[in-house]
This record gives structure tokens, C-alpha cells and sequence, in this order.
């Protein structure tokens, strides 16, 4: 994993692929929604691959690295709540709710992996102190 990217990560990957496609699906939501709904789901689902990024590149310190990682889960969480209101709000099909929860779901269990097992992500230098 020395060479490795962020970018290499499965789930910064998964992360990424849904913020995109949450972009794409919020553009059919009403304007009045822009400041609120659109805004929040947009930002939230793109922390999710920021956050494992951030923790990526901070893999040397465990306790950071846990901490980013558990912020990109808390923010994974908040993407499933705005998609909740998406739904609710009738502004995404239950087909489209379905699968982009089933996605988010995943990346959580990706990150808890990741919160649960430091070591796997630590960097060799970080392994041999511990």
C-alpha cells in the first residue's frame, strides 16, 4: 500500500462515483430546494470522499486516521438522511432511492472496516512503532 493513492481506494471510489451520482440526480430537484435539500445532499456526499482522503494521507497517525475516517462515516450517514428526504419529498423514484442507498450502505461498511482495522491502512513506518 506504499505507493498507493487515495484515488486507489475502493471505497474512495464508491465515495466518489456516488457524489457524482447524486449530482447528477439532484439537478432535477426543484429551485426551491437549492439552498437546502440540493446544497446539503451535494456537500455531504462529497465529504464522504474527502474525508478518506484526508485520512489517506494522515495514515501515519492512527488516531487521525481513525478520526477522518469516522467523520466520512458520520457524513455517509447524513447523505442517507437527505436521500431519506429526497424520497419522502417524491424528488428521486424508489428505484433511484433504492440503489443509491444500497451504495451508501456499503461505503459505510467499507469505512467501518476502516475505523475497526487501522492497521491495514498504516503505513510501515507507523506498524513497526506500534
Amino acid at each position: 500500500m506504499a505507493n498507493q493513492s487515495f484515488r486507489d481506494l475502493t471505497v474512495y471510489k464508491k465515495a466518489f462515483e456516488l457524489a457524482m451520482m447524486i449530482f447528477r440526480i439532484s439537478k432535477r430537484f426543484p429551485k426551491e430546494e437549492k439552498y437546502s435539500l440540493t446544497d446539503q445532499i451535494r456537500r455531504s456526499s462529497r465529504s464522504v470522499a474527502v474525508c478518506v482522503a484526508e485520512a489517506y494521507r494522515k495514515r501515519n497517525y492512527e488516531a487521525y486516521f481513525v478520526s477522518k475516517s469516522s467523520d466520512g462515516d458520520m457524513e455517509n450517514s447524513e447523505t442517507q438522511v437527505w436521500l431519506n428526504f429526497a424520497f419522502a419529498c417524491e424528488y428521486i423514484t424508489a428505484e433511484e432511492f433504492d440503489d443509491l442507498l444500497s451504495r451508501a450502505d456499503e461505503i459505510g461498511r467499507l469505512l467501518n472496516h476502516m475505523i475497526e482495522n487501522p492497521e491495514k491502512y498504516l503505513t510501515t513506518k507507523q506498524k513497526a512503532e506500534a
